[in-house]
């Protein structure tokens, strides 16, 4: 069964990038790296697989999903940040112009396309970010994969935007890093049947 997967760095006070939507202030050195490297590689940025001349393994994503200041902020490097996976980009303001190749740009409801992908099967969909978009899809979130980061943001945006309303999951994992990163999975809590 296909699965909508939030695999995100965030901060120890919940955000997962500055106001300005920076992320530098998440180590990118220590030892966490290696295991993502090893367990999350699909979550790679494509660049790095084309500077070093291998292949992204797919092994457990087929499709990515970004706001688009999620997407933006790959702009820099490319603008096809995750080739290796079917990429879809929420946007009301953008349009296909906007995008580069192999970039999927919908106005649709974020519920609907989530829908169709778990229905149409295959790997699982990535929610890379942000956190309007997760707010959105918190009902369809079916793991949540957090990288918490050693470092306090004061402000920023919020790994889940949107109205007062507990949801909740298990702790199925946790690893802790020599860098002060924890690696912390969880499974939406199911209602007793």
């Amino acid at each position: 069964m296909t699965k909508l997967v939030y695999y995100v760095a965030i901060s120890l006070d919940g955000r997962i990038c500055a106001p300005d939507g920076g992320f530098e202030a998440f180590p990118m050195t220590g030892d966490h790296l290696e295991a993502i490297q090893e367990d999350w590689a699909d979550t790679l940025p494509s660049v790095l697989y084309d500077r070093s001349g291998s292949t992204a393994p797919r092994e457990r994503f087929a499709t990515v999903l970004m706001g688009w200041n999620t997407y933006a902020a790959g702009l820099s490097m490319t603008d096809s940040p995750y080739s290796h996976l079917e990429q879809i980009v929420f946007s009301r303001s953008r349009t296909a112009a906007d995008v580069g190749a192999g970039v999927t740009l919908t106005r649709e409801d974020p519920r609907r396309v989530v829908a169709a992908l778990k229905e149409r099967g295959g790997g699982d969909v990535w929610l890379c970010g942000g956190g309007d978009l997760a707010g959105q899809l918190i009902a369809d979130i079916d793991r949540l994969v957090l990288k918490v980061n050693p470092v306090v943001f004061g402000d920023g945006r919020p790994l889940f935007a949107g109205e007062y309303d507990p949801t909740g999951f298990v702790l199925e994992s946790s690893r802790t890093f020599q860098s002060g990163v924890l690696i912390t999975e969880y499974a939406r809590m199911r209602p007793p049947m």
